[in-house]
């Protein structure tokens, strides 16, 4: 069974692990296209800005046209964050973001490519068996030669991802399972009824202490480390 350190941040068993995370990696994230539909109902749901949900005054604004709301396009960085890397990466919650920035509108149809650049890793001084890698996503309008056009969003921000855990070697394995079997295919003195046989005389038996000059060995005791001279 995988042990929860041990999955990714959709539940399945995790690929990558804090280790894997260094300094100076680039994950692509894909590219997402804007809908025009989803778009405007989170607008309406969540920020029904008039320039986010009212087609005609967006119109006549500055603005060209409806916009995204900001929340929408980080919620689309978001998905793809999680499709493409949390879904492979042994992640635990995520302690903050420092920086958002919505760059440029983003509008229904555009085409963003994501990324996420891992800037910073380090253990964890609050999480044992965690570490914190400090991050920075980016989404990038496409033109239509697929080229960058323009930066649309950037986030700087945490997460919390789980060490690789620590496999017992198959030796170990394999000498732990064959104590554990011997142990329990061992019968129970006591519970047989068996009297244990007398074990000797003890220490505290004066006719075994001290009663022999020659090797200490031959009155049944131990061997006394001699003093040098």
């Amino acid at each position: 069974m995988t042990t929860p350190d041990a999955r990714s941040g959709t539940g399945r068993p995790a690929e990558l692990f804090f280790e894997d995370l260094v300094p100076g990696l680039t994950v692509d994230l894909g590219v997402v296209t804007v809908d025009a539909d989803e778009m405007v109902a989170f607008a309406r749901r969540f920020d029904p800005q008039w320039y986010h949900v009212d087609p005609d005054l967006a119109a006549a604004s500055r603005h060209g046209g409806l916009i995204a709301s900001g929340f929408y396009t980080v919620s689309l960085f978001m998905r793809a964050y999680v499709d493409h890397l949390l879904s492979r990466a042994a992640a635990d919650a995520s302690p903050g973001l420092e920086e958002l920035r919505w760059l440029a509108p983003v509008r229904a149809g555009d085409r963003l490519a994501v990324r996420v650049d891992v800037m910073g890793a380090r253990p964890s001084t609050a999480r044992p068996g965690l570490g914190t890698v400090s991050l920075t996503g980016t989404m990038l309008r496409l033109g239509p030669d697929d080229r960058p056009e323009q930066e649309v969003l950037r986030t700087r921000f945490r997460g919390w991802f789980a060490v690789r855990p620590v496999e017992a070697e198959p030796a170990e394995t394999e000498a732990a399972d064959a104590a554990e079997a011997a142990a329990a295919d061992q019968p129970n003195v006591d519970q047989l009824g068996v009297d244990q046989p007398d074990s000797g005389p003890t220490a505290a038996d004066p006719s075994t202490v001290g009663s022999s000059d020659g090797d200490p060995t031959e009155s049944g005791g131990s061997p006394q480390a001699q003093r040098p001279d």
